[in-house]
């Protein structure tokens, strides 16, 4: 294959997966003064200012901070912060009031939160006659969307004790002072942690094993001064422009209401999986497996032609796809710092970003003392580009395991099947030239980015369902409900098809719901006695076994090992009769 070709393909694939990452942000809400957040917006969720309205009461030396919280939604406890802007006044430790525990998904751990209002009571003493506070509160809501943190400043007077509440800090005063605050620092500051901690980027194993390659085919292959130093700036162009676009779409979702930061295409399973899919690939072009691998790990060997100058610049924008997983030292308080700012001073930052991140090669380029310090060409360079893979390979499996933390076993095992797929569809394609196996291996790439998308769209397709009890199942027959127990195994494979093929239809989920009829899974893949009981119980050793009660206190109904959707509807319209 062409370099040209291969190249038109990357960049396919790679602005496929830019926007399958970013698409699943266009439910996000709507605030007032963002014309991004205008276009991207959905009405389902409303802005910050209408989820949580805050009223506050000054009276003898304490203030009384009254939330009122949107159904729906909560704020979290912890995450609230209460801080004077001026130097008269002292804040006590505030009071708060008991909130309910539960687990939360993004924080992966139990947190108090509050539902439909919570009141904090604030002592603070002060010698003057006004008060002036910053007050930071955040929340989510039940359906998915959590909010970035939220600043209110307050302007009290003390003798009226009339409060004016805003959402922009006083013109007359200093913010309040927090050493740790990456907001305080010098914009020159900032933009030399960020020039750092692009350069420290190259050495994350990610990163590193593309640009070492590129960097010994660059020595080897381009030979002039005018050659290198025009290959070094497209190099940097690709780099500079991809950390731009990061910027810009990082700030869109963050106007729209969403609470991200760098690295936020990771939270986007199907951007994971693409990822796990590229490695792979990467993995097996330096272990000589793939030689077109071979040629996307070598990108830009081709100085005198326009085909390597679009190599260089595709070879940016792969180095910085592949450094998204990865946080070098000093990003942090520069990301921090271009949060907090305007989208210029922002944008400028991830500019730097990437302007540090291609450093070492720009100099390679333009001083050419550096180029003669690297070792000479030699066989000893395609073993090192072997043992290159094995980072490569190990940051797919780690992939592997952020993918399945987002999603479920499922999904993760789906990938695996993916990528055994993907090594198919190579053999095939690499076995003859003849119609039929270029046709087969099509289909067999085809299957291998399918099934794992098709793995994710099941996991959201599955019913909702209790989990079986022998308590449970007497309350809702006691309580005349019809109700179909399903006990399967994850390592039963009969279970599996059953509830892809027939339990988790649109038609049988619908019908389920309009029924009334309680869907209770027991889940046998480990030991459970009362499972257990409850095969025995109708003469079974073993799963899958499917028992459906009808309305009222007739007998179960044991449904075929094998289902079929029309078999299962047919049972489900006579049981809810």
């Amino acid at each position: 294959m062409k370099i040209t070709k291969h190249n038109l393909l990357l960049s396919l694939t790679l602005m496929f997966a830019w926007i399958t990452a970013t698409a699943e942000s266009d439910f996000l809400t709507k605030p007032s003064d963002s014309s991004w957040a205008n276009e991207i917006a959905s009405p389902e969720f409303v802005p910050v200012e209408q989820a949580y309205s805050l009223e506050v009461v000054a009276e003898d030396q304490r203030l009384l901070l009254n939330w009122t919280i949107r159904d729906g939604y909560y704020l979290y406890r912890d995450r609230f912060k209460f801080g004077s802007v001026d130097t008269s006044a002292v804040l006590a430790a505030p009071t708060f009031a008991s909130g309910l525990v539960k687990w939360d998904d993004y924080f992966e751990k139990e947190v108090e939160v509050y539902y439909q209002q919570t009141s904090v009571e604030l002592p603070f003493t002060s010698t003057a006659d006004r008060l002036s506070l910053q007050i930071e509160s955040q929340g989510c809501a039940d359906a998915g969307l959590c909010y970035p943190p939220y600043k209110q400043w307050l302007d009290i007077d003390l003798a009226s004790g009339i409060v004016e509440i805003s959402t922009q800090p006083p013109n007359t005063a200093e913010a309040p002072s927090n050493p740790g605050d990456s907001t305080s620092l010098p914009l020159a500051l900032v933009l030399l942690f960020a020039l750092a901690g692009g350069m420290i980027l190259n050495l994350m194993p990610c990163v590193f094993p593309i640009l070492s390659i590129k960097v010994l085919s660059f020595t080897m292959n381009h030979k002039t001064d005018r050659s290198r130093h025009i290959h070094g700036l497209v190099y940097t162009a690709g780099v500079v422009s991809s950390f731009v676009v990061i910027a810009v779409a990082m700030l869109s979702l963050r106007a729209a209401g969403e609470s991200i930061g760098w690295g936020f295409q990771l939270q986007s399973p199907l951007f994971v999986i693409f990822l796990i899919y590229l490695f792979f690939v990467m993995g097996l072009g330096l272990s000589g497996f793939l030689e077109i691998g071979s040629s996307l790990m070598s990108m830009g060997q081709n100085s005198q032609s326009e085909e390597g100058l679009r190599s260089s610049f595709m070879t940016g924008v792969l180095a910085t796809t592949v450094a998204s997983p990865c946080t070098a030292p000093f990003m942090g308080p520069a990301l921090g710092f271009a949060l907090s700012q305007s989208a210029t001073i922002a944008v400028l930052v991830f500019a730097f970003l990437g302007l540090g991140m291609a450093l070492p090669f720009i100099l390679l380029a333009w001083i050419p003392g550096l180029t003669k310090r690297l070792p000479k060409p030699g066989p000893w360079m395609d073993l090192f580009k072997q043992f290159l893979a094995f980072p490569i390979y190990m940051t797919a499996v780690w992939l592997l395991w952020v993918a399945g933390r987002q999603t479920s076993i499922d999904v993760a095992a789906a990938v695996v099947i993916g990528l055994v797929l993907l090594v198919m569809g190579l053999w095939l394609w690499k076995l003859n030239s003849k119609a039929i196996t270029r046709i087969l291996a099509t289909a067999t790439f085809a299957a291998a980015l399918a099934v794992p998308v098709l793995a994710i769209s099941e996991a959201e397709a599955e019913p909702d369902f209790l989990t079986y009890s022998p308590q449970l199942l007497e309350d809702l027959r006691g309580d005349n409900q019809p109700v179909f127990i399903n006990l399967t195994a994850d390592w039963c494979i009969t279970c599996l098809v059953n509830e892809r093929i027939a339990l988790s239809s649109d038609k049988v989920k619908q019908l389920m719901r309009d029924q009334g009829i309680n869907y209770v899974k027991g889940d046998w893949t480990n030991s459970d006695p009362q499972i257990t009981a409850l095969l025995e119980r109708y003469n079974r050793s073993g799963v899958p076994l499917y028992l459906l009660y009808p309305r009222g206190q007739g007998e179960a109904e044991i449904l075929p090992q094998i289902l079929t959707e029309s078999m299962v509807i047919e049972a489900l319209k006579k049981a809810a009769i």
